[in-house]
């Protein structure tokens, strides 16, 4: 069966965050080939950076005159798992205050957060940023993916790789190193992977809150059920 999606919608904030939102497919949520939905974003506290990222996913290319004021929409798909999964990206101006930025935060189903490995002002700036995330998506847990960029600047580096991924393992998340310059794979892969691992976990995410909402509904029938018998037997 083959089950339509809307465009994912990705928007990415000058100095501050890039978020794809993968929205949910129509049907009755089951999908065995064809279209799929689940959504995503990219943080980061670099506006270059999450900038060249989603470009180097978008394109496979590095744009060195790419002009991370521009606000532009992309669309993109890609074939993750032999499903196809469609994109909708905008790469906003970054004039956002706070409200827009948690607007983006509501938006979006799942986050990259990204930090340079040459700066670790960045780095120290991602357990911040989570924390606004978990106030902003309360209670909902939100996948997430964490990626160090530059990993081709090791010789600059100032985040070792152990801390990156102890951060990921407090997160519960996935954590990966790359280069959006030259598509380095570091951790476990690259810039496509790192976001084709995000749209896995919040598949993942979707399919634990699909059987909670069917068991939600199934103890609900029951309830009504008995209470119909306990009447009808007094």
């Amino acid at each position: 069966m083959r089950i339509q999606a809307e465009a994912q919608r990705c928007v990415t904030a000058h100095n501050f965050h890039r978020l794809l939102q993968i929205p949910k497919g129509k049907g009755n949520g089951t999908n065995t080939s064809g279209t799929n939905g689940a959504g995503e974003a990219a943080l980061s506290q670099t506006q270059h950076d999450s900038c060249t990222l989603v470009v180097r996913f978008l394109t496979k290319r590095f744009i060195w005159e790419y002009d991370p004021t521009l606000e532009s929409t992309y669309r993109h798909q890609a074939n993750i798992d032999d499903e196809t999964v469609s994109m909708e990206i905008l790469d906003t101006a970054g004039q956002e205050d706070v409200l827009q930025k948690e607007g983006h935060m509501r938006w979006g189903d799942g986050f990259i957060l990204v930090y340079d490995i040459t700066d670790r002002g960045s780095f120290e700036d991602v357990a911040p940023l989570k924390g606004l995330l978990d106030e902003v998506k309360r209670p909902k847990h939100v996948p997430l993916v964490l990626l160090g960029n530059k990993a081709d600047l090791d010789h600059a580096r100032q985040v070792a790789t152990e801390e990156g991924e102890r951060l990921a393992a407090d997160m519960a998340c996935a954590f990966y190193e790359c280069s959006a310059c030259s598509d380095q794979v570091g951790t476990g892969g690259g810039v496509a992977e790192a976001f084709h691992e995000l749209c896995r976990e919040i598949r993942r995410r979707r399919a634990v809150q699909g059987k909670t909402r069917r068991r939600s509904s199934t103890t609900h029938v029951k309830q009504a059920i008995n209470k119909m018998l306990t009447k009808i037997s007094s």
